[in-house]
């Protein structure tokens, strides 16, 4: 354990016998507390920095994003500008340190731990078909606690990476039998899947889809059986789509254009108005805080469509350096798993770079009009304490796993992986 001398004081000063012990020498104390706050940003590769630096933005860009974007609706409602805009900052100062956290446990705890995760998150699923569930804008997929609510399917996307990470590390020599992969694959993805879409979320059932293709794609599944998946998919979504009247309505609107008078006041009034934002935007956009569509005019500004309030407000200039911001998210976690020879990170990464990025081109498109409206959020920008958390946390593993990358910082002789300074050393290089 790394020790050092007492400071000198009065009582301690070297010479004295206070600052010694029975036989002389010089008292030490660990200091592994000391060093492992200092040590939290300390990292192996540049992709770490990148990662975080780009996630920090993000963060407090949402925050700014959110109080300009709900500050009117706010202020009708409770006559304070800054109460969803508090609430976001007070998600994301409990979700970074969470990611820090977790960017701090070495591989293998997550891969030992991925399968109770698992059925942890399958657990708080369950939940929303309990008296505890409740139910927003159609969708049952909320709980509720008194004031606080949650959204247990955030956790879900999150168990879902690290449980098909787990398999795909069990089942690497096996890649090339389907049964191997595809059976236990498909287990655990069609339980909290169907579990998601009895609810009625469609929107969180898709991103739940992208991030297991990510990962079996990531992970080394091949391309034929892939293919299968698909087609399977292509043949089942159009039943499960219009299961629900509802949805039916709102994808016929989607595929007319909205050209229907009748249907302006009802089911086009979001996605119209929310074109209509983007596009007034221009090319530098009307100024941060300066949206006309925030007074009223768009429903859910600050979550589903704020990518429309930064087109408005921001412009081109700002939507364009927002996607550029989660490409450079991708590129790194594209390093990480170019540089790992580990199945699991390789396959956890995959997976929640396919969920984030994934997520994020989705939300875009719902704005532009691409796809219908899903209720999808913009992941670190928009309002909302489960997704924020949950998206941090799992980001804090992508940079756990980003610590082992090449070009490590070896002039502290401390071990980054380790929670402390008093850690025990790896051996021969390699984390035991």
């Amino acid at each position: 354990m790394a020790t050092t001398d007492l400071p000198s004081s009065r009582s301690g000063r070297p010479g004295s016998s206070a600052g010694r012990g029975a036989s002389g020498t010089a008292l030490r104390r660990p200091h592994g507390a000391v060093v492992a706050v200092k040590n939290v940003f300390v990292a192996e590769s540049s992709t770490f920095y990148t990662i975080l630096g780009v996630t920090l933005f993000l963060v407090v860009f949402g925050v700014v994003m959110v109080l300009s974007s709900s500050s009117v609706e706010q202020y009708a409602k409770t006559h304070d500008f800054f109460g969803a805009a508090s609430r976001q900052g007070l998600y994301a100062v409990l979700g970074v340190p969470l990611m820090l956290v977790a960017s701090r446990i070495p591989a293998r705890v997550w891969r030992k731990w991925a399968m109770r995760f698992f059925g942890a998150a399958l657990a708080l699923q369950l939940l929303v078909y309990t008296p505890l569930g409740i139910e927003v804008q159609g969708n049952r997929n909320w709980v509720g606690f008194g004031s606080f609510t949650a959204q247990p399917s955030e956790a879900i996307k999150l168990a879902l990476a690290l449980g098909i990470g787990a398999i795909m590390y069990v089942k690497r020599d096996k890649l090339d039998d389907w049964k191997e992969i595809f059976v236990p694959v498909g287990i655990a993805t069609v339980l909290p899947l169907g579990m998601v879409l009895l609810g009625g979320d469609q929107g969180t059932a898709m991103i739940m889809l992208i991030l297991v293709l990510g990962a079996l794609y990531i992970g080394g599944a091949r391309a034929r059986h892939l293919l299968v998946i698909l087609g399977s998919i292509a043949v089942v979504l159009p039943f499960v789509t219009m299961s629900s009247a509802s949805r039916q309505v709102r994808i016929s609107a989607w595929l007319s254009g909205c050209t229907d008078s009748n249907q302006y006041q009802d089911l086009c009034w979001q996605p119209v108005h929310g074109m209509w934002a983007l596009a007034s935007g221009g090319v530098f956009g009307v100024g941060l805080g300066n949206s006309k569509a925030k007074w009223s005019w768009l429903p859910e500004a600050d979550n589903d469509y704020i990518f429309a309030i930064i087109g408005e407000e921001l412009g081109l200039v700002g939507a364009v350096v927002v996607l550029a911001l989660f490409i450079v998210l991708a590129v790194s976690m594209i390093k990480v798993i170019r540089q790992s020879d580990d199945p699991f990170v390789k396959t956890v990464t995959g997976a929640i770079m396919a969920w984030i990025i994934g997520q994020a081109l989705v939300n875009i498109a719902v704005v532009l009009g691409l796809l219908p409206v899903l209720g999808v959020p913009l992941p670190l920008i928009s309002a909302g304490g489960s997704a924020l958390i949950m998206t941090l946390i799992a980001i804090g593993v992508v940079l756990s796993f980003a610590r082992d990358l090449p070009g490590r910082r070896t002039d502290t002789g401390l071990d980054p992986r380790t929670f402390g300074a008093g850690g025990t050393a790896p051996q021969n290089g390699r984390l035991r």
